[in-house]
């Protein structure tokens, strides 16, 4: 049977499709019509490209680009994006100046940072465009209810009088989102309000309150605010379990190359340890693809690579740059390629296969995809490489 994936040069290949990235930023638009649209593109866009996918995402309608650090939104820049980007967490040391001078938004959860943001600003000639992040209840980022955020936002205040900040936004991040009904999700929502209605009364113009991420955009529209900020969704992968009937396509296809097909007898040991023994003469085929670009060693001895339209097992333990497959008797030859994971529409298996597997999240999953694999970007009116 020939294989439904063009032949490629390359040993591993991401495909990732921007029609999906559209449709899927299109569904989140319509859970949340009255808020405006993060398409959070941190950690090169889930492993999906944030270049890449930065385009489709504004033509599809997100207005705003969340990134972690300053570093990515001035890459983004420099590859031409002009839109509205939030950088959310960042050293003392970060290219603050640069990222004032770029228009690029900036979180602070304490008053250190915000004098170092202030000091960038006057640097740069400009204010900087502040968010400041409160604690309602992660434990994470974010100046803790109270004290500290009273404390938090009295400084902002008096920075924002002296010219150095002008701060727009108050977020904040959810710890049980994947559990719509929970109760701490409800907890989190009340203690964000009142952070908001006091960060307002202390004579601070809040434009934009933003606490939904993923899950919470798909299954919470009591706390859309002025912002969502989906992540994971905008890659076509469900954050839980609540939101699996919505309709998003995973965007990305991941192949490898058989380089090499050999029979070998029954008994036959394979990989480190030799955890994989065969019952019987089969064929072993080479795949140049292992832990060093992302594919958990985890996933060794399960059933987490499809090759010519069949789901096979791996076969021994993933080694840092190859891992075997047991296909049997079924022809396979050097040059097919093996679908590592994909949307799933073909039987292929899919990041939630090895993620479950492997005892871990799809997220992980998608964003530990090292680089040597080549990203190969087809839809959204463009093909090729980026």
């Amino acid at each position: 049977m020939a294989s439904q994936f063009s032949a490629t040069s390359s040993a591993i290949e991401a495909v990732i499709d921007l029609d999906a990235i559209a449709s899927n930023i299109r569904t989140l638009k319509s859970f949340a019509p009255n808020s405006e649209l993060m398409a959070v593109v941190k950690a090169d866009g889930y492993g999906h490209g944030a270049i890449g996918v930065a385009a489709t995402a504004r033509s599809a309608g997100a207005t705003w680009l969340g990134v972690v650090s300053v570093d990515e939104a001035l890459e983004l820049r420099a590859a031409g994006d002009t839109g509205l980007i939030l950088s959310w967490l960042n050293s003392r040391d970060a290219r603050f100046a640069d990222a004032i001078a770029a228009g690029v938004h900036l979180s602070s959860s304490s008053t250190g940072l915000l004098d170092v943001i202030a000091a960038a600003a006057r640097a740069a000639g400009a204010p900087a465009v502040v968010h400041l992040a409160v604690d309602s209840g992660l434990g994470r980022e974010g100046a803790p209810v109270g004290a500290q955020w009273h404390d938090l936002v009295a400084h902002a205040a008096r920075l924002q009088r002296d010219g150095a900040i002008d701060v727009q936004g108050v977020w904040s991040h959810l710890a049980f989102a994947d559990l719509s009904n929970s109760a701490t999700i409800d907890a989190q929502a009340d203690e964000f309000k009142a952070a908001c209605a006091f960060a307002r009364e202390a004579g601070l113009p809040i434009r934009y309150a933003h606490l939904a991420n993923s899950a919470a955009s798909l299954t919470r529209p009591d706390i859309h605010f002025d912002i969502i900020r989906p992540g994971l969704a905008v890659y076509g992968l469900s954050p839980t379990a609540d939101a699996a009937a919505v309709p998003l396509t995973p965007a990305m296809t991941v192949t490898a190359a058989v380089v090499d097909v050999k029979r070998v007898p029954a008994g036959h040991g394979v990989g480190y340890g030799h955890t994989y023994r065969a019952d019987k003469e089969t064929t072993l085929v080479l795949l140049a693809a292992g832990y060093a670009d992302g594919f958990p060693r985890a996933g060794s001895n399960k059933p987490l690579v499809s090759i010519n339209g069949r789901r096979f097992n791996i076969a021994g333990r993933i080694s840092m740059d190859q891992m075997a497959v047991d296909v049997g008797d079924h022809p396979v030859d050097v040059g097919d390629r093996a679908v590592l994971f994909g949307p799933g529409t073909h039987g292929e298996p899919t990041a939630e296969d090895w993620a479950r597997e492997c005892g871990t999240i799809n997220y992980e999953i998608i964003t530990r995809l090292g680089r040597r694999i080549k990203r190969t970007y087809v839809g959204g009116g463009i093909g090729g490489d980026l």
